[in-house]
């Protein structure tokens, strides 16, 4: 190990944005961090009807204020290539040497060769740095999302801290983290399940494009974190870039406020633990995070329904009642042309024209019938019975004096011929 990382790992343990699982291993006593810092802004309830935009709002480079703070977390490549360079005398600094380090926003300036910088001072040894924008002026660089590499934006930490050091929270991810090392990025994926109660145990810097990791302890006292973006300033990204395996480190995409869930459940309580069965297919999302198309007559019984951030969508965890796996679906309970989508001509997030209540009962059908039924197809010698699971009931029966009868199903073009002993022909 370098001079350079040793000397950042000595003032890692003394800095209290640096926190850890109980899981760490410890290579030396050190002194536990002090998680109780406090905000630079108004401590407000977390219970507001869009907690993220309301308390962590998104600083452009182009507005940045002195005063702001920011932590030295540089990935591998921040190892090789430096950021800043030493104000006094213009040379290189190791990312390494800077590591942990707070660095206070000061101002940008242009040197008479034409060169932006932006300037800072670093809190922990009193000296001044900048980082020299690579080309153009200032501001055509600040409009864009890159900011300053290895940066992350401690703001959204203090913030944090005000609103959620010992809230209860409610998992919506289901792979999180626990620190394997104390003085390192080491790390362990672990598996939770969704909607477990959790307790907010301690909040600090996670890294660039993540800033704030949220330590959580559940009710057997186990702990495990995320790294999230709150406010997203200085991350580098961009917002459609937390898609698919980012979503879960943005704070709505792996946890849910209690005082919300709490109402929800309330207020939705008559449907947990009832059955239900899909009238259509949809797709869902399973345990893994994955989309996954669920064949219609699909039962379920629900096991949770959770708020969705401020809008009238509401995160349905459903077991399937044939396999015992978990699925995930974003419903809403109130009918609106604007938001609902169409599938087959049909509301398919509305919840009353995706579920009927009740379990399918295939029950006695061979198997080939049973996919045909789930894929909404006839085929030859079905009962009426499993027609009517198929197709639902027909607009209209005719009869020969046989006793045979045709299904017509007019909306459709199509009929449906059965022979005397009532098996499709």
């Amino acid at each position: 190990m370098t001079l350079t990382i040793m000397m950042a790992m000595s003032g890692m343990a003394q800095n209290s944005y640096i926190v850890k699982t109980k899981s760490a291993k410890k290579s030396a006593t050190e002194k536990k961090a002090d998680t109780n810092t406090s905000g630079e802004s108004e401590e407000e309830e977390a219970t507001a009807t869009d907690f993220i935009s309301q308390n962590f709002k998104y600083q452009s480079l182009c507005n940045w204020k002195e005063g702001m703070k920011f932590m030295v977390i540089p990935e591998k490549y921040d190892l090789v290539v430096n950021t800043f360079c030493d104000a006094s005398n213009g040379k290189e600094v190791s990312s390494g040497k800077l590591m942990y380090k707070i660095m206070i926003y000061k101002n940008h300036t242009e040197t008479p060769e034409g060169f932006a910088r932006i300037n800072f001072t670093c809190q922990d040894d009193g000296k001044a740095y900048y980082y020299q924008i690579p080309r153009g002026s200032f501001d055509d660089y600040c409009y864009g999302k890159m900011g300053v590499p290895t940066l992350a934006y401690l703001g959204d930490v203090d913030i944090a801290r005000s609103l959620l050091m010992g809230k209860t929270l409610y998992t919506r991810a289901t792979l999180y983290r626990e620190d394997t090392e104390y003085h390192g990025d080491g790390y362990a994926e672990v598996k939770v399940p969704a909607n477990e109660e959790v307790k907010v145990v301690a909040i600090g810097v996670g890294t660039r494009k993540f800033p704030v990791k949220i330590i959580v302890a559940d009710k057997n006292g186990k702990e495990f974190y995320q790294n999230v973006a709150m406010s997203k300033t200085n991350c580098g990204m961009r917002d459609d870039e937390f898609i698919m395996d980012n979503k879960k480190f943005t704070f709505y995409g792996s946890f849910e406020l209690a005082d919300e869930n709490v109402a929800t459940s309330k207020e939705y309580a008559s449907y947990i633990g009832q059955t239900y069965y899909t009238r259509y297919r949809t797709t869902m999302t399973n345990e893994q995070g994955k989309k996954v198309t669920v064949m219609r007559l699909s039962t379920f019984t629900i096991k949770a329904i959770q708020a969705q951030n401020g809008t009238i969508y509401r995160k349905l965890t459903l077991k399937s009642l044939k396999t015992g796996e978990v699925f995930y679906k974003d419903v809403c309970f109130e009918h609106d042309d604007n938001v609902a989508g169409d599938i087959d001509g049909h509301r398919e997030d509305y919840f009353n024209y995706l579920f009927i209540k009740g379990a399918a009962d295939m029950k006695g059908f061979p198997p080939n019938h049973v996919t045909a039924i789930q894929q909404g197809r006839v085929i030859k010698g079905m009962s009426k019975k499993a027609v009517k699971m198929a197709k639902g009931s027909p607009d209209r029966v005719a009869k020969d004096r046989n006793g045979r009868e045709d299904w017509i199903y007019a909306s459709e073009g199509v009929i449906v011929k059965f022979d005397k002993n009532g098996k499709v022909m």
